[in-house]
């Protein structure tokens, strides 16, 4: 859910373009066909726990990272107050804060999208237009890269392509008009996804390269609001959640090389915004992805097949509302010996659901939870 502090006055990077109007987009009506069978009953399975709210942070994306002692820590992006929060992923109590509001390496202006690979963390900053890492446990700025190509980014994620190089693909939703709520012309979608290559070298230090963007421009099926992004190395697929409800908000499948494959997760399926997405991987090579369906007063998430996209079940828990970001732990923890869902609650709170009671309600395949 996009809760935007917009300014006065429109930003040299948006150029004379932020004048551009476009008109309300309003969903195409439904081919007229035999009706559709009801769709099953969203399944209620308890959190494990919700942690303490702090209203003040409005916490919006989630990454875990184990520790060498074997804890595993939960960091959230906090957008109001400039900082992450790390919590304890077993227990939900609040271990530490990181940052502050500035420009300087360390420090955050609008934290949004996160992701952790092996000991490197990577935060998107919307309002300083960049992408930050870090190594961890530390949380020792290297550096950061984009500043001069992104221009409203939001989410990440991060796909290792050959030993020691990494890609970073940033989804840059940038709007224009007087309140930032116009998407571009369709040939600039083709922006909407930025690819950068990113290395470390032997001496630790942090070397990236802009590899492109890409995004389709036809007017049915192009990325209008973009956040959340996650991939599937193992069958060439990413999924871009696509926010914007005046047209369709859906999940959008795209190849590794930028090609939209004109699949979309059924626009039915979601009754408020796609927001986070996560892949629950199962050694079989099967598996589930996990999309957040925005909805008050209860989050609703729908899980898809691995392969075959097709719709496996949908749950919610007793309280979780209003999720932006989840992240999904799959590696066994004392708490959670079949691994964890996280998801970020009313933007003032982390839950925890068990991998082991979703599986169990929907009679998922039981090697993903051992």
């Amino acid at each position: 859910m996009r809760k935007r502090i917009f300014p006065g006055a429109c930003v040299a990077l948006l150029l004379a373009a932020c004048g551009t109007t476009q008109p309300r987009l309003e969903p195409a009506p439904a081919p007229a066909g035999p009706a559709a069978a009801a769709a099953p009953a969203v399944q209620r399975i308890a959190e494990a726990w919700v942690s303490a709210p702090t209203p003040a942070e409005e916490l919006d994306s989630l990454a875990t990272w184990t520790t060498p002692d074997g804890d595993t820590w939960l960091i959230a992006t906090a957008k109001s107050t400039h900082r992450l929060v790390v919590y304890d992923a077993q227990t939900g109590q609040r271990l530490r804060t990181v940052g502050g509001e500035g420009t300087a390496l360390g420090q955050f202006d609008r934290p949004n999208g996160v992701a952790v690979y092996g000991d490197h963390l990577f935060v998107v900053e919307r309002d300083d237009h960049r992408v930050q890492v870090f190594t961890l446990p530390d949380f020792a700025p290297l550096g950061s890269f984009g500043g001069d190509i992104l221009r409203s980014p939001y989410g990440i994620w991060i796909n290792e392509t050959e030993p020691g190089e990494l890609e970073a693909y940033v989804t840059d939703s940038f709007m224009y008009g007087k309140r930032f709520d116009q998407v571009p012309p369709w040939r600039e979608l083709d922006q909407r996804v930025r690819r950068f290559r990113v290395q470390f070298d032997q001496a630790g230090r942090l070397r990236a390269h802009y590899a492109g963007s890409f995004g389709d421009t036809h007017e049915d099926t192009a990325l209008r609001m973009v956040e959340s992004i996650a991939g599937d190395p193992a069958n060439d697929r990413l999924l871009i959640a696509d926010e914007d409800t005046r047209h369709a908000s859906t999940l959008r499948e795209y190849s590794f090389s930028g090609r939209y494959t004109g699949v979309s997760l059924p626009q039915d399926v979601f009754g408020a915004e796609a927001e986070g997405v996560a892949l629950w991987a199962c050694p079989d090579g099967g598996g589930y992805w996990i999309a957040v369906d925005q909805l008050s007063p209860l989050t609703t998430f729908h899980l898809f097949d691995r392969l075959t996209l097709e719709p496996r079940g949908s749950f919610e828990g007793q309280v979780t509302a209003h999720t932006d970001g989840v992240a999904l732990h799959a590696i066994a923890t004392p708490r959670f010996p079949g691994g964890a869902l996280y998801a970020v609650h009313d933007d003032k709170s982390v839950s925890a659901f068990d991998l082991r009671d979703v599986a169990a309600t929907f009679g998922l395949a039981a090697d993903c939870v051992h």
